[in-house]
């Protein structure tokens, strides 16, 4: 069993179709057995996520700052809910904590801490796998953005080969399979 940390959007406003695959997918891992680890917020897909990874008997925790506590957002059906001090203090929880990472489709959020995850991992700081889930395309334009900067040489061509980037869950779940 791994505890996989999954990044995702927590945004309030959007397509029920996200929301679905943030819900099969934590009701996925959870019936691996995998835990999940997520940033600890009720909203959006974070929280459907956790919601989903609940219903098939899955254990979850989250990992939240402070201040989104103090908003409201903090998912207090969590099996276990870490309070940190700030965003930094909670990626730094969330690493630690995780024996993978899994990329859903997000905003901001969940490219810093993706880029967090994929630096540290090409740094040599951590060896844990990193899967992005590139569900419909959502990442394609990023994707060749990246390839185009190892092309340039901004970017080693090794660094690309740190994320496993994958267009089904099916595949995703494989590649977390392999861990813990």
């Amino acid at each position: 069993m791994a505890v996989v940390c999954v990044f995702c959007a927590s945004s309030v406003s959007l397509d029920t179709a996200w929301l679905d695959l943030a819900r099969t997918v934590g009701a996925a891992l959870a019936g691996r057995g995998h835990r999940v680890l997520s940033g600890g917020g009720r909203v959006g897909m974070m929280g459907t996520l956790a919601e989903g990874a609940r219903s098939a008997g899955g254990h979850t925790v989250g990992v939240i700052p402070q201040n989104l506590v103090d908003r409201e957002v903090a998912d207090t059906a969590a099996d276990e809910l870490v309070v940190t001090d700030g965003m930094a203090a909670r990626k730094i929880v969330m690493i630690e904590r995780a024996d993978a990472f899994l990329v859903l489709p997000g905003g901001l959020g969940t490219l810093d801490e993706l880029f967090e995850v994929w630096t540290t991992a090409t740094l040599g700081l951590h060896a844990k796998p990193v899967v992005l889930l590139d569900a419909d395309g959502f990442y394609a334009g990023l994707v060749t953005w990246l390839r185009g900067l190892a092309a340039r040489r901004f970017l080693h061509p090794r660094a690309l080969s740190v994320v496993r980037i994958v267009g089904t869950l099916p595949d995703a779940l494989d590649a977390l399979d392999r861990v813990g």
